[in-house]
């Protein structure tokens, strides 16, 4: 099953500073028919100006990541950490038993990153941090696996059962992804234009997929992201 989502349809928000696309009930946009898929919780598309960015604020019982698609993002918590990351790259954080965090954009360019929420397999774990500078080559044409469960053998592991991969696609360029029985996934286009089978997803649009393998041909120079997960009803 193959369900697309267009970014058009998906809620809004701009505060001045900060402009943001939500795939799910987030904020001040709430759907109850749209909470979640499956383990994710939340994927926000945020575009944050220079010299701004969400100030110290807490979270809970919650495993987030944050993967960059242009700037520079610094993040500071409560344990003590602080970094900085750019394109291609991943912080992730395990909030745990609760932990204050930041996200800034310290640079001189607007700052783009997807903001991804995905409820543990439990509560009450230690807070962590961690990030990863992933070269962007080891995306092109073919699937990076940046996150796994504790289990996968993943660069950076989180307390569930999802995979996150991205993948730069040249135009005229294929690749299969497969969604095996009991599997499902959702696709980030987050930038240039595909066609997943047989729909077609342009910046910023999303696909729904369940226990069914996706071909993917890039009609545009591509970049895509997605999270692989255990099906829920």
């Amino acid at each position: 099953m193959l369900r697309k989502i267009v970014n058009e349809n998906m809620g809004r928000s701009n505060l001045g500073w900060l402009s943001s696309i939500f795939h799910f009930s987030f904020a001040e946009y709430y759907n109850p028919k749209n909470i979640h898929f499956g383990m994710l919780r939340v994927l926000n598309d945020d575009m944050v100006a220079p010299g701004t960015g969400f100030d110290l604020h807490p979270h809970q019982n919650m495993e987030i990541i944050s993967y960059v698609v242009n700037g520079e993002l610094t993040h500071g918590d409560s344990m003590g950490n602080k970094s900085t990351i750019s394109r291609g790259h991943v912080q992730y954080m395990s909030a745990g038993t609760g932990v204050y965090h930041s996200e800034q954009n310290l640079g001189e360019q607007t700052l783009r990153f997807l903001q991804i929420w995905i409820v543990p397999d439990k509560n009450g774990y230690t807070p962590s941090y961690g990030d990863h500078r992933f070269n962007w080559e080891d995306r092109h044409n073919q699937w990076l696996h940046m996150v796994s469960s504790k289990e996968g053998d993943a660069p950076i592991k989180i307390n569930q059962d999802v995979n996150v991969f991205a993948l730069e696609l040249e135009k005229g360029n294929e690749i299969s992804f497969p969604i095996g029985e009991g599997r499902q996934a959702y696709m980030v286009q987050v930038e240039g234009v595909s066609k997943v089978n047989t729909i077609d997803l342009n910046q910023r649009d999303a696909l729904e997929i369940v226990e069914e393998d996706i071909y993917i041909t890039a009609v545009e120079h591509t970049h895509v992201v997605i999270l692989e997960m255990k099906k829920i009803d």
